[in-house]
């Protein structure tokens, strides 16, 4: 892994990306420019927080009681799962969504846009953990653009001989007023599996609203999703490509309790009831061919206006 000097010398941007540690040694870009400010751990590859000036509130909400450790996932941000979703199909004590989110990850690049924002990369690092878990020769790369928007970029390249097949999602947590206030809207016809209601294949009728636990992964949508926010009086837009699922998910009350890393939130309700997760994925029925010697990438672009636009 880098050292802090040589990651500030050769891929600082001046008065825009910077990187730091933490006292558990966690490395950090911290990027704030003239659109917007944004933190990225470098385990992980994990976007931590994302808020574009003039917005009160961040737009990528992190809990408050977080962990920040080596090998810990945190509460928050912008996690991601690969190279499955949920638990792993054949070995129970794999962890649930891959490794991806809780191993090193290391700077390949930076620059400042001509409209900007400001862009990183970060490689995946193998281990003798992960290719046990994941033997395919695979390099997995993440693209970061902070600016009025937040673009994420996910890309999968098979470096091997075989084509194999992977599950994914950008676990994105968003910032909200109070989740029994907003409505969720893009998803309205599509099919989904209820994990509340012991994946039950049910049909979405409307905007989604949420008055308990919603596990919901729905299938073979590209829609784009928007969150309408009445309590903080905007709307979060959530625009993908190569990906073919969208995750729902709040914990509720009892849930979010057992987990114990929500904090109590802004209002001291909770800090489950500030957050949302509109997850962009390729899950279950739609998991990603990759032939050798070819790429899949997933995007998506978060964008954020006020509910009377």
């Amino acid at each position: 892994m880098s050292s802090l000097e040589t990651l500030n010398s050769h891929f600082a941007i001046a008065g825009q990306l910077t990187f730091r540690a933490n006292a558990e040694g966690l490395i950090f870009a911290d990027i704030d420019n003239a659109q917007a400010s944004a933190s990225v751990c470098l385990q992980g590859g994990h976007v931590v927080s994302w808020q574009p000036k003039g917005q009160a509130r961040p737009v990528v909400w992190v809990s408050s009681q977080a962990k920040y450790a080596p090998g810990k996932s945190i509460r928050g941000g912008v996690p991601v799962c690969w190279p499955w979703f949920g638990p792993h199909e054949t070995e129970a004590g794999f962890p649930a969504h891959g490794f991806a989110r809780t191993v090193p990850w290391a700077v390949s690049a930076s620059r400042a846009l001509a409209d900007g924002a400001a862009e990183i990369v970060l490689t995946m690092q193998e281990t003798e953990q992960t290719r046990a878990q994941w033997p395919q020769p695979t390099k997995l790369e993440i693209r970061v653009s902070v600016g009025a928007t937040l673009k994420v970029e996910l890309t999968t390249s098979n470096l091997g001989t075989q084509a194999f097949a992977i599950g994914e999602a950008l676990h994105t947590y968003f910032e909200i007023g109070d989740i029994a206030e907003i409505k969720l809207h893009g998803l309205d016809g599509c099919e989904y599996l209820d994990k509340v209601a012991n994946f039950a294949r049910k049909r979405q009728d409307g905007a989604i609203v949420f008055a308990g636990e919603t596990d919901r992964v729905y299938l073979d949508t590209e829609a784009e999703c928007v969150i309408e926010d009445a309590q903080l009086k905007r709307r979060i837009r959530i625009a993908k490509s190569g990906s073919r699922s969208t995750v729902v998910w709040t914990p509720w009350t009892e849930k979010a309790e057992k987990m114990g890393d929500f904090g109590p939130g802004i209002s001291g309700k909770g800090g489950w009831r500030e957050m949302v997760c509109v997850e962009s994925a390729n899950a279950i029925d739609n998991l990603v061919n990759v032939p050798a010697g070819r790429a899949h990438t997933l995007a998506v672009e978060y964008s954020v206006e006020p509910l009377s636009a």
